[in-house]
């Protein structure tokens, strides 16, 4: 028998993320034909969540197991004296042959179709034979009374025949009597609830088969709000426009408008167009007749449209009942159904319709006093000629949202400036508005289109003949695009780009003079060569004191302060830091907004100057100024410097997700270096967030090194650094010395930062030990103390410490590396170091420990894995516990063994030979019993919990395996 007339669909329509309930309703058509279970289901959901694309599949699935499976739908447009509609819909499939075969279902058939009485009919029911019925209504939200009251029959009086009811509905749309059947059967379980959630990311992209990028499809996802129906319906409009709106999910949605009245639509799409803003005022000014309407335009509508608040609420009763149009939480503001229905609807409009419904609801909006923002979405999508006012209003909206959403911004003024005449009077407002442009771009992240643009209006220039304004755009357009080129890591042609504007005659303002040398030396700063402009940022600080410049007096002294950190000059750099410090701190965040790199460049010095306490607070203030202003660049180092401070001071999970944040924000911007450098600190933040030997963190740290690929920035460079920080030094110590001295061009690391040397040689030192080469380690660690000392770095010289240390450590001598261990702590201490002050007392217990000093030992080691605990670094617990210093002895005997008795001893030596406990009794003439109590003390005595670990302990003797704590 066939039941399903449209077989091939259900292999031709995208089915997704619906096995679970599909499986669910299996389970309970098969229960019910077993004479158990719930005599319906009710499955519900929003409008296109794919309720009947469930039931068609579940139609097809109980077809095969050999069950009769006849399909129904409600029709709304059917009229009330029709009986049992969707019932006579669902038995219209049988053919004459069919009820020949199955009389039993021939007399249902009959029943329905003359609209026998209720009782009849469920009697008709009850004398089906096996193998069952399921019986498929759709849209039961539309059901006559007939058929409600058949519904109430059955599942108040469940057939015992093996029939299964599967009722789909709309939950807002369901009226009262049906829904008050529903619950009743709920109750009595009579019923079982089915409700479809959205789809997930995945689920839609895997499953819908749109074909659509990954960025694309999880717009779609979230604009859709993983409804089914909604998704494909704008992976189509979005993507394949020439084939909307008459082309499947689209014409489905928008069918349910055809029946509505001209000024019941009229309505809706003021509704749409006005998004948010929809109160009935607006909407009355929207679909009220005006001068500017486009009288015979098609889809237009004129006479019939709504014209008062009153007449609107009229036009809207029909939408409401539909549930195409729903009040808002607070009733004064009404809504479509679903967010992308208005993207839809409006889709499908005519140009001219559409283009004049968007002039209304700007025109409607500034009557209300709306702000320009709220109306400029609407001016873009009507303007079609230049209009001076227009652009203006656009101009002024770009100004005001170019912080929360310069992308937008961008696109406002691009439109003013397709509309602005090519004539010599705009040419000034033409390269004004460029440059905004080229800002807004900068700022979404379309790094190389804000440069392309800038490069454009900096060619474009009148040379000789620009007047003062014009110059002084022209200067602002390089400052801007060496920026950004700067940011590409184009280092030589943003110094290009700068030289030549400084050496313009003539010359730029003072302050922007000012400006221009301290993007220059950011560039140089970048690049690893600020010696080569200190004599030139020194002439501009003495300058901008001289005019008693503030804001650039600042400017250049962060400049100084940085670059004077990086070379090691720590005098020169804490009395500019300081300067700079004092300064900004009077700046109000309204005029700091102007100058967050520059709160950036202080912040990092602060950092490499060991001041913890005062970068945490410039980069905090940073942080949310930048975020307020909209500054991207300047956001996503602070967010950098903000955790790498965090990691140092020992507060892990919060550094982690400034790192996190960065790197998304990096994303967006774009470029190689500054993501890598994010995914370096990342990284380095991973290594001591996870457990000890983790393979997320190395992964990581090798993709950053990928991501800077062959750059030779300071950025690039630290990348590289990090890499080597973030390997297993067991398990590859050659590849650690050569990442490091192909990032720091020696064997002395020549080329790396000064004031950050002391850190990246202990890292060496400590692959020369663990590639064997003692003399190297003690050569690497020697320069490392004779470097950090000038530098006076307490954290620089406790890493030194810990580099000698490790020799000490190696050649046998633990008391001498205890005593560079606790002195590498003490330093760590001073500085508020805590992830190091924990790493230097976690070195320093075993060196006790072996050296006799056991109290002491289990002192330091408590009190570093305390601090590693308590600042979220997991990878430093871990490798407290596999150094824990045994209790110790009274005869002063050191090792976590020597706890043990003379048999245990023995016992724990058997173990380590790889012997069984059978094995062990056989040799010492034991039991099997015994011998598993000596081993079960001395697990207890040693703390170890596994053979493997006894013995790991018993071949180390105290000593610690795998990979060694690093700097």
């Amino acid at each position: 028998m066939d039941t399903f007339a449209d077989r091939g669909r259900v292999d031709r329509a995208p089915f997704a993320g619906r096995n679970r309930e599909l499986d669910r309703l299996d389970a309970l058509s098969r229960g019910q034909h077993g004479g158990a279970g719930p005599a319906a289901v009710d499955v519900t959901g929003e409008p296109g969540i794919g309720k009947t694309r469930l039931l068609a599949e579940f139609a097809v699935r109980a077809g095969r197991r050999g069950a009769t499976v006849l399909r129904g739908r409600a029709d709304a447009t059917t009229p009330d004296t029709t009986p049992f509609q969707p019932f006579v819909d669902a038995f219209a499939d049988l053919d004459h042959r069919d009820r020949a075969t199955a009389p039993d279902l021939a007399g249902v058939a009959e029943l329905v179709e003359r609209g026998g009485p209720v009782r009849r009919v469920a009697g008709a029911v009850e004398r089906i034979a096996a193998p069952g019925l399921v019986l498929v209504l759709d849209d039961l939200h539309a059901a006559d009374p007939a058929s409600v009251a058949l519904v109430d029959h059955l599942l108040r009086h469940p057939p015992k025949a093996p029939v299964l009811l599967v009722l789909a509905r709309r939950e807002r749309q369901t009226p009262p009597a049906l829904a008050s059947v529903l619950a009743r059967a709920d109750d009595t379980g009579a019923l079982a609830r089915l409700t479809l959630a959205p789809l997930t990311p995945e689920d839609c992209a895997g499953g819908l088969g749109t074909g659509l990028p990954p960025g694309a499809a999880r717009e779609i996802h979230a604009a859709s709000r993983g409804n089914p129906l909604y998704y494909r319906a704008l992976a189509l409009t979005r993507t394949r426009r020439e084939q909307a709106p008459g082309t499947g999910p689209v014409a489905a949605l928008l069918d349910e408008l055809a029946p509505l009245r001209p000024a019941e639509r009229a309505a809706v799409e003021a509704v749409a167009v006005l998004g948010d803003r929809a109160t009935p005022e607006l909407l009355a000014a929207v679909t009220r007749d005006g001068p500017g309407a486009a009288a015979g335009a098609p889809g237009h509508v004129t006479s019939s449209c709504p014209t008062g608040p009153e007449a609107v609420g009229q036009a809207l009763r029909e939408p409401v009942r539909r549930d195409l149009v729903r009040a808002g939480p607070d009733d004064r503001v009404l809504a479509l159904r679903h967010p992308a229905l208005a993207e839809l609807l409006l889709g499908a409009l005519d140009p001219w319709r559409r283009r004049e419904l968007h002039r209304r609801a700007a025109a409607a909006l500034a009557g209300a006093g709306a702000p320009v923002t709220e109306r400029a979405p609407h001016l873009v999508r009507a303007a079609t000629a230049w209009d001076p006012a227009t652009a203006a209003e656009l101009a002024e909206a770009a100004e005001r949202i170019a912080a929360a959403d310069p992308a937008r911004a961008a696109d406002w003024l691009c439109v003013v400036l397709d509309l602005l005449p090519d004539a010599p009077a705009h040419h000034a407002t033409r390269r004004e508005l460029t440059l905004r442009r080229a800002r807004a771009l900068g700022s979404a992240g379309r790094v190389a289109e804000s440069r392309d643009l800038l490069h454009h209006l900096i060619d474009g220039g009148h040379g000789a003949e620009e007047g003062p304004e014009e110059a002084e755009l022209r200067t602002s357009a390089v400052l801007l695009c060496a920026f950004m080129e700067r940011h590409l890591g184009r280092y030589p042609e943003a110094d290009a780009l700068l030289r030549r504007e400084l050496e313009r005659t003539p010359g730029p303002r003072p302050d922007l003079r000012t400006w221009l040398v301290v993007e220059w030396g950011c560039r140089a700063l970048f690049a690893a060569r600020y010696p080569e402009v200190r004599p030139v940022v020194v002439e501009n600080l003495d300058e901008a004191r001289r005019r008693r410049d503030e804001a650039g007096t600042a400017e250049v002294l962060t400049l100084a302060a940085l670059g004077e950190a990086y070379e090691g000059e720590t005098g020169a750099a804490r009395a500019h830091a300081a300067e700079a410090a004092a300064l900004t701190d009077a700046f109000t965040d309204g005029r700091l907004a102007g100058h967050a790199e520059s709160l950036v460049r202080l912040g990092w010095s602060e950092v490499f100057l060991e001041r913890y306490g005062t970068a945490e607070r410039h980069t905090t203030r940073g942080i949310a100024m930048a975020r307020r202003a909209g500054r991207p660049f300047a956001l996503s180092q602070l967010l950098l410097c903000s955790a790498y401070v965090h990691l140092l001071t020992g507060r892990v999970g919060t550094a982690l997700d400034r790192a996190e944040e960065s790197l998304a924000v990096a994303r967006t911007l774009g470029g190689a270096e500054l993501i890598g450098f994010s995914r370096a600190i990342r990284a380095t933040v991973l290594l001591h967030a996870r457990p000890l030997g983790d393979p997320e963190a190395p992964a990581d740290a090798e993709e950053a090194a990928a991501t800077v690929g062959t750059a030779e920035g300071w950025w690039a460079t630290q990348a590289r650094c990090m890499l080597a920080h973030a390997l297993p030094l067991d398990q590859d110590p050659h590849r650690v010395r050569e990442v490091l001295v192909r990032a720091g061009g020696d064997r002395n690391l020549s080329r790396l930062q000064p004031s950050l040397r002391p850190g990246y040689l202990e890292v060496l030192t400590g692959a020369a030990l663990a590639s064997g080469d003692l003399p190297e380690a003690e050569r690497v660690a020697r320069r490392a103390l004779a470097e950090a000392e000038p530098l006076g770095l307490p954290v620089q010289r406790g890493a030194a410490h810990r580099a000698w240390g490790r020799v000490l450590a190696a050649r046998g001598e633990p008391a001498a590396a205890a005593r560079a261990f606790t002195e590498a702590a003490r330093d760590s201490t001073r500085s508020g170091a805590v992830l190091r002050e924990a790493q230097s007392l976690l070195l320093a217990a075993p060196q006790l420990q072996a050296s006799g000093e056991g109290s002491q030992a289990a002192a330091l080691w408590r009190r570093g894995r305390r601090l590693a605990a308590e600042g979220g670094a997991r990878m430093l617990v871990d490798v407290a516990d596999r150094t824990r210093p045994a209790p110790p002895r009274g005869d002063g005997t050191g090792g976590r063994l020597a706890v043990l008795t003379p048999r245990e001893r023995e016992i724990s030596a058997l173990v380590a030979e790889g012997l069984t406990n059978q094995a062990m009794a056989d040799r010492l003439c034991l039991s099997p019993r015994t011998v598993e109590s000596h081993v079960a003390r001395v697990y207890r005595k040693t703390g170890v919990e596994t053979r493997a670990a006894l013995a790991s302990l018993v071949v180390r003797d105290g000593t610690v395996a795998g990979q060694s704590l690093r700097g």
